[in-house]
């Protein structure tokens, strides 16, 4: 198998409109699917955030079941040269930085969290090579 990425990402909310407001109006991810209820979807480059309300979709029929509970951990990742940058507007914008982690010398990242206490995490690119 060669697999090329991670296309979808899921996160599990209470409040459909409080997380749009988050990640759409705080984050300035791109909205590209919203029904009411159910689930709200935004773009993030090649990929595809999707944040479900899991008693929608915990006794879904026409696709698989699927919920969760708790604290969910997602990461973006930022050129390393907009790490600052990027650090400064989330905590202009209000949001609190929870922790911010140096894994070896210059490279750091920072987590902060959505309005379900979901774990979101800025890295780095190259973070990982």
């Amino acid at each position: 198998m060669d697999f090329t990425q991670i296309k979808e990402t899921c996160l599990y909310v209470r409040d459909l409109d409080q997380t749009r407001h988050f990640y759409e109006g705080i984050l300035g991810l791109k909205v590209i699917s919203h029904q009411k209820q159910r689930h709200v979807f935004f773009r993030l480059g090649s990929s595809v955030l999707l944040c479900f309300n899991p008693e929608a979709t915990r006794n879904e029929t026409m696709l698989p079941p699927h919920f969760a509970d708790g604290k969910q951990h997602i990461a973006f990742e930022v050129a390393p040269k907009d790490y600052e940058g990027v650090k400064k507007s989330i905590i202009d914008l209000g949001v609190t930085i929870t922790h911010e982690q140096e894994w070896r010398p210059s490279v750091r990242s920072f987590y902060f969290e959505d309005p379900d206490g979901h774990v979101l995490e800025i890295v780095p690119a190259g973070m990982w090579d």
